[in-house]
């Protein structure tokens, strides 16, 4: 069989739980679901670090992020490893990426292993962005989504017709600070958008590392964040405070009038009102521009040779247990979307529940191309569970660490294992050398949670008796895992 074509497009945030071909109460993506339709939807896909850089340098190198090197969003990507990109390139494909790189620019971690790329630096603007390449920098007027299809779309009228390609197309959106595009700009006026049972969690029965998280939409968004008025004496990037006590408070949109407000948790849905609408019309950017890949796919007869994947870095947060952003172990962050599409292969319509994870794509994509893998690629081809079949002795726990303690939302370093069934997690709360990292030391903490009774992680059993058995066992696994995974730090 000939190689495949393989297009590869990746959002950033973009979490499972706000896509239709995921049951989601809030979203509809029709055109990400035609993938789904056309091929396979893999439930159980998770990140082994959550946050963006970590999970893309895990994406290119097939290896966990203490040995690619990129463990925290301070850490710059090495280019001159060995990636994948480099791997198809040597071996007849076209490999070009466009759009979000974060992963440090310029010298050694500039993109490598392509014929061409067009990227943003850092994280990049939404409007008319600056975007760098191999011939320099150049200002592209437009809207991000959009500009980082047409580049893709540009660059497939290009290549050459009789080789295999690679395209990595990978959206800004929907990352903070959630800026919509005019078609989209007035999505959900005059709705309310379902919200999530916990959104007023208290965060009893849990750890304090939880407790001390910065990233609650009660109290931990920007006035730049949900587009409001500053008010006199502050900066955009000031928090919103609200205070726990409120009698007359009021917020002004900067494209409306003031709302005042007389009861504290009316205000929090409010917030989460003013977040969710923008996060979401960013997305149905994002599901349009899928559908344009489509299009083109099927316009230029080139379905049935090409896989196409679907899938975002991490989960986020949609102010589940009250929070945005992500970073913690816990489910909507470390879920991430995974459908895949390849007519000649994969079954339509298919789903599969088997553990997956970002550290597998590497595999996946080298076997379908029909390469042998290096010997030092960790994770496993997704191919068979792909076509439906889960090959014996296939994992059913994963390891998951992230590294960067107390940076930016005062998220606790920590690590941990998921099975099926339950999840075990260790905040041992030190910086150990990280970069970006705080080097203050928190309290050490265990959290155990009963997936199957408690599938929205509200109750720490952690010192339950009732779960000492399950304590001991996943306490055991998780170091068998930490080794298998050559984490000795």
């Amino acid at each position: 069989m000939p190689q495949p074509n393989i297009v590869f497009i990746m959002s950033d945030d973009h979490a499972a739980h706000a896509m239709s071909c995921y049951g989601s109460r809030i979203n509809e993506t029709p055109n990400i679901d035609r993938i789904a339709h056309n091929g396979a939807r893999l439930d159980n896909c998770f990140c082994t670090n959550s946050i963006c850089a970590p999970s893309r340098a895990v994406i290119l190198t097939g290896k966990h992020t203490h040995l690619n090197g990129v463990r925290t969003l301070a850490d710059r990507f090495d280019g001159r490893q060995e990636t994948v990109p480099k791997i198809l390139q040597r071996n007849g494909y076209q490999t070009a990426i466009f759009g979000k790189w974060h992963l440090g620019e310029g010298g050694n971690s500039s993109p490598t292993g392509f014929d061409h790329w067009v990227v943003l630096p850092g994280q990049g603007d939404y409007h008319d962005p600056l975007m760098l390449s191999s011939d320099g920098e150049k200002v592209y007027e437009g809207y991000v989504t959009d500009i980082v299809t047409d580049l893709s779309l540009q660059w497939l009228d290009q290549r050459d017709q009789e080789r295999p390609f690679m395209l990595m197309c990978h959206h800004k959106a929907p990352h903070r600070w959630w800026e919509p595009d005019d078609k989209h700009m007035h999505l959900y006026e005059g709705e309310d958008i379902p919200l999530p049972d916990t959104l007023h969690d208290d965060y009893s029965h849990r750890s304090e590392a939880a407790k001390r998280a910065k990233m609650r939409v009660s109290s931990d968004f920007f006035y730049r964040d949900l587009k409001l008025k500053t008010p006199e004496g502050h900066e955009p990037t000031d928090f919103i405070h609200v205070p726990e006590d409120l009698t007359d408070f009021s917020l002004c949109p900067i494209d409306g009038e003031p709302v005042t407000f007389t009861d504290h948790k009316a205000v929090v849905e409010w917030l989460y009102q003013r977040y969710i609408k923008d996060y979401l019309r960013c997305v149905a950017a994002i599901d349009d521009n899928v559908g344009r890949v489509l299009d083109y796919l099927d316009e230029n007869n080139l379905t049935e040779d090409t896989i196409v994947i679907y899938t975002s870095d991490q989960g986020f947060f949609l102010g589940d247990h009250g929070w945005y952003d992500k970073r913690f172990m816990y489910e909507e962050s470390l879920r991430m979307p995974l459908v895949v599409q390849y007519p000649k292969e994969i079954p339509a319509g298919s789903f599969s529940d088997t553990m997956v994870l970002n550290l597998d794509f590497g595999k996946t994509f080298l076997d379908y191309a029909g390469i042998a893998a290096p010997q030092d690629m960790q994770g496993h081809s997704l191919r068979p569970i792909l076509c439906g079949e889960t090959p014996a002795g296939w994992r059913t726990s994963m390891y998951y660490r992230y590294w960067m303690h107390l940076s930016h939302h005062n998220v606790a370093a920590h690590y941990g294992v998921r099975t099926h069934e339950h999840k075990l997690i260790y905040y041992y709360g030190e910086a150990m050398g990280t970069s970006g990292s705080v080097d203050v030391s928190t309290p050490k903490e265990w959290e155990l949670f009963d997936l199957e009774n408690d599938p929205q992680e509200l109750r720490n059993v952690y010192d339950d008796p009732d779960y000492a058995a399950v304590r001991e066992s996943l306490t055991k696994e998780l170091e068998r895992l930490k080794k298998e995974a050559l984490d000795f730090q």
